[in-house]
Parts: C-alpha cells; structure tokens; sequence
C-alpha cells in the first residue's frame, strides 16, 4: 500500500484530476505518490504543483539547486520524513555529482551537525531552516541577522525560508497519510551520466 487514504489511479482519472496528472508527470513519466495524495482533491493538487515548481524549480532563484534540495532534505530530516527525504537527499547527490561530498553531507546531516561540511551563509541557512522546522515559535530578529552577518541577502533568506516551509507542509502531508515511494521512481533529477 503506498498510502492509507485512497489514491485514485492514473487510468480511472477523469476531468480536473486526469489534467492534473498529466501537469504533474516528472521527467521520467511517472506520477508520484505526493502528488496521488490529493487525487480525491485535485484543486489542492494544484496548489501544491505551483508552489513545489516554483520554490525548488524556479531558474529566478540564485542559490543553487542542489544546496535548496540539502535544505530540503535537513528539513525533512528533522521532520523524520523518509519519503521527502528519500526523494530530495537523491536529488542532491545527482546534482553535486560527487559522492565523497554527497556522503559527507549527509552525515553531518544526520548528526545534525552541518558545521563538520558547511561554513560561513551556507551553514548558516541550514541552521535558519533548522530551528524554523523545530522550533518555529523561537525566531527572533538575531537569527536574521546571524543570516546577513553570514552574506546571505534577503532574496537568498526567503528562497530557504520557502523551501523550509514548503517541506514543512509536504512532510506534513505525506506523514499524515502514510504516503510512500511504493511505485515511485525516486529523485526529480535523473543520474548523471558515468563519464
């Protein structure tokens, strides 16, 4: 079972959701099970298409898509989301290309302890989405600051801040239901070609 609520099938849609399945197709021409989630409520399915397209996939961010999708990946970490995660974590390694970094990455992750391969805006977005993930009602004005003191410029702050609460939503979604990667192709991004 790849969820506990019902998920409507790719050949039995219909209408709105056959149109949504088709908008949500990944590159590898599959629908993923976070998206099938809203197939009872395809206005949400919606919702959530524009919002993932545009915080992760948008060529007007400046950070680069491998660091949001680390972001995305700590977020979900602290979430304990395995299918975000899963997902998210591939896409990061597919885009770095580098498996010594990639492992090294995700180990501080797991620590928790993103200083071991992180310094100076980096480090300190990570440490932003992480208290924002787990602590959210403990911001205050010096975590901004520690931001800009650190390079980050505000564009830079609300492209983590986006990506922070974007994933905050989807893990949300996807524990709640019991989604997992049951028939899905994992990672957004496909493998780099062996050179």
């Amino acid at each position: 079972m790849s969820a506990w609520i019902r998920m409507i099938p790719l050949s039995e849609a219909t209408g709105k959701l056959k149109e949504m399945y088709q908008r949500v197709t990944t590159p590898h021409g599959t629908v993923d099970n976070v998206m099938r989630a809203h197939s009872l409520r395809p206005h949400s399915m919606e919702g959530h298409l524009v919002l993932y397209k545009n915080v992760l996939h948008n060529p007007d961010n400046t950070l680069p898509f491998w660091f949001l999708e680390v972001v995305a990946s700590y977020v979900s970490m602290t979430n304990r989301c395995d299918y975000s995660l899963t997902h998210h974590f591939t896409n990061a390694r597919r885009l770095l290309n580098d498996k010594a970094r990639s492992d090294a990455i995700w180990n501080a992750l797991q620590q928790a302890q993103p200083e071991q391969v992180f310094s100076g805006k980096e480090l300190e977005l990570l440490r932003y989405a992480r208290k924002l993930t787990a602590h959210v009602g403990d911001m205050v004005r010096a975590d901004y600051e520690a931001l800009r003191a650190a390079g980050a410029n505000d564009g830079e702050i609300l492209e983590v801040n986006q990506v922070c609460a974007y994933f905050n939503y989807s893990n949300r979604l996807l524990n709640g239901l019991g989604v997992t990667t049951e028939g899905d192709v994992i990672g957004y991004y496909k493998e780099a070609d062996p050179a």
